[in-house]
């Protein structure tokens, strides 16, 4: 008998054990976490008249030297009019304290929703960049952010996901009422993003997606930018869930020189 045949047929039987041996990406997870939580930051803004003086907006995740984070575009649309007392910041914990720093956006790339932010301080530790050309879907990722924003405070959450599809981010629509400038342009110069089989909410919004055994990053979640182009002719949101893939990061870093 062979082995491929023996495989399915203790999957069948429901032998104990066989998931397990079936999904060794998920060995190590735990341990995977603990390094990638290290470098992943909320994102929003703060103002010391305010109550509260912070507010979330999204995920990032510390990259390069430690003083660069990536996020995507649209969370820092989110950022309320010009006030001079407000401004955009990065929060995390380390050890039992919260602490905040400084954000200055450096690189933006409307058109694959990156963005990259040069923060104050000390370096914090950073992920490292894989080749999302070598993504296939069926495999299996993770990814960690903060999915309701402050609603949990600075402790962030982590999702299993797999690859559902690679697909591209926008298809023509059957009702011209529903076109849009923006996507007009992504049906003109389309480009494939991931779609995942987890739920991701607007808070997540930025969390690296990252393999469960190594900690690289192959995407970054996008809540909301991508399922503008996908999902425009439903009334309510499907749930589905989509991650950039990390190159269009990865062009904002080189151009930068902070990438080999």
């Amino acid at each position: 008998m062979s082995a491929g045949i023996l495989f399915l047929l203790l999957i069948f039987l429901g032998i104990p054990g066989t998931w397990a041996a079936a999904g060794p990406q998920w060995q190590g997870l735990a341990e995977t976490v603990a390094v990638v939580k290290r470098s992943v930051v909320a994102v929003g803004t703060y103002q010391r008249t305010r109550t509260p003086a912070q507010r979330f907006q999204g995920t990032g995740f510390v990259v390069a030297d430690g003083r660069h984070v990536l996020t995507n575009a649209h969370v820092l649309r989110g950022r309320g009019k010009k006030n001079e007392s407000e401004i955009l910041a990065v929060f995390f914990k380390a050890g039992d304290k919260d602490h905040l720093r400084a954000a200055t956006p450096v690189a933006v790339d409307g058109k694959h929703d990156v963005a990259l932010l040069k923060i104050t301080g000390e370096p914090r530790p950073s992920l490292i960049l894989g080749d999302s050309s070598r993504v296939r879907e069926g495999e299996l990722y993770a990814f960690t952010g903060f999915p309701i924003g402050m609603v949990l405070g600075l402790y962030p959450v982590t999702h299993r996901a797999l690859i559902s599809s690679i697909t591209p981010i926008a298809i023509p629509t059957l009702r011209a009422s529903r076109l849009d400038p923006g996507l007009i342009r992504r049906l003109h110069d389309p480009y494939r993003v991931f779609q995942l089989d987890a739920t991701a909410y607007p808070g997540n919004s930025g969390s690296p997606l990252y393999d469960p055994a190594s900690a690289v990053v192959v995407g970054i979640i996008n809540s909301v930018f991508v399922k503008e182009s996908k999902e425009n002719l439903l009334t309510h949101p499907s749930g589905i869930s989509f991650a950039i893939p990390i190159r269009y990061a990865r062009r904002l870093l080189e151009k930068r020189g902070l990438l080999p």
